[in-house]
């Protein structure tokens, strides 16, 4: 049986789950319009899962991915993350504002979170995903006993063949190009920085499982490249971030809708992690501080949210976690079900191509 069939979706599209800005209304109305809609709880607790579980189950019947972070939990350096705060605090004085005095660990970790996994259980979506590594085998026992299909995000073949070796369904191919948080399971190790095309590949080569082929894909020409690979499907997440259903904000889209689209960079300074962005203000602070001095995710990602927060109030946008992949330019504002109907269509005359 397929990956789409044992899904229950008619498109091999996937909308990819973006922690604040990919809504329960966008995930529906993807759902409704026959791709794969997700949601993105790794930065909510159980609770706050629960309501936009319900909230997506209340706009549609059809199968959506519930996404969660498996990031080794943080190690707190009260030195580390004193010196970051005061690295950062003439940025935060030239908006009038002073820095938290201390910093928190704002996201727990699904790897220890046992209210989660008991929601999930007792849910039971179609699909739950894995970002930045993986749960504890008891966990994926849980779930796959639950009937759950499991996706699992792999930047490099070594991350796919461990998450295949744990039982996941599929994989996401996350290539170089991708916008947002890289998966990499270890943020210190070395980054192979292999591109969607390279690594989709690759794991269709390797990997006896469907590959979902994610990075840089925006309009159904990339959707029916990535199928031409081997991939089963294609998740697009850039591509929906300008939607009417998306949690962007108006600076978001609009910077998107401007040059700085164009430029995206890796950027591990906001949150403690990798991922690519806009080259914004903070990307470009970012630039020149060492890995080593940054506080681990998701603690680094508390003051730079309160930075966002200063800066944003003084009428400064340019502190934001402004991800965005490195097809940014060829985004398109529209309803979501009518991107994936666009979609649809471009991908079914590339085929006839």
């Amino acid at each position: 049986m397929s990956l789409l069939d044992r899904i229950g979706i008619d498109l091999p599209i996937v909308q990819a789950p973006m922690a604040g800005v990919s809504s329960p209304a966008m995930a529906a109305a993807v759902s409704e319009a026959g791709a794969l809609g997700s949601i993105a709880v790794g930065a909510t607790d159980a609770d706050g899962a629960r309501a936009m579980i319900a909230e997506v189950k209340a706009r549609t019947g059809r199968p959506f991915n519930i996404n969660l972070f498996c990031h080794r939990p943080a190690v707190a350096y009260a030195a580390k993350e004193s010196a970051w705060i005061e690295r950062l605090r003439p940025v935060f004085a030239d908006h009038d504002a002073e820095p938290p005095t201390a910093l928190r660990e704002i996201y727990r970790s699904f790897v220890e979170d046992e209210a989660m996994l008991a929601l999930l259980v007792g849910e039971k979506p179609r699909v739950v995903s894995f970002h930045f590594g993986l749960p504890p085998a008891s966990a994926i026992a849980a779930l796959r006993d639950a009937g759950i299909l499991l996706f699992a995000s792999a930047t490099s073949l070594a991350e796919a063949r461990a998450a295949a070796d744990e039982g996941v369904d599929a994989i996401v191919a996350q290539g170089w190009e991708a916008g947002g948080h890289r998966g990499m399971f270890d943020p210190d190790a070395p980054d192979e920085q292999l591109g969607t095309a390279a690594l989709t590949r690759l794991l269709v080569a390797a990997i006896d499982l469907p590959i979902i082929a994610a990075g840089g894909i925006m309009d159904g020409r990339g959707i029916a490249a990535a199928l031409e690979l081997g991939a089963a499907a294609a998740q697009l997440g850039t591509a929906f971030v300008t939607t009417d259903e998306s949690l962007a904000d108006a600076a978001y889209r609009a910077a998107l809708a401007s040059d700085a689209a164009q430029h995206t960079v890796m950027i591990r300074a906001i949150s403690g992690r990798p991922a690519r962005g806009l080259r914004n203000r903070f990307a470009e602070l970012g630039e020149v501080v060492p890995a080593g001095d940054i506080p681990d995710y998701p603690i680094a990602y508390d003051l730079g949210k309160a930075l966002h927060a200063a800066a944003k109030a003084r009428g400064e946008f340019g502190y934001g976690a402004q991800w965005a992949g490195q097809g940014a330019p060829l985004i398109r504002p529209m309803p979501a079900a009518k991107l994936v109907q666009t979609l649809a269509a471009e991908l079914a005359e590339a085929r006839r191509a």
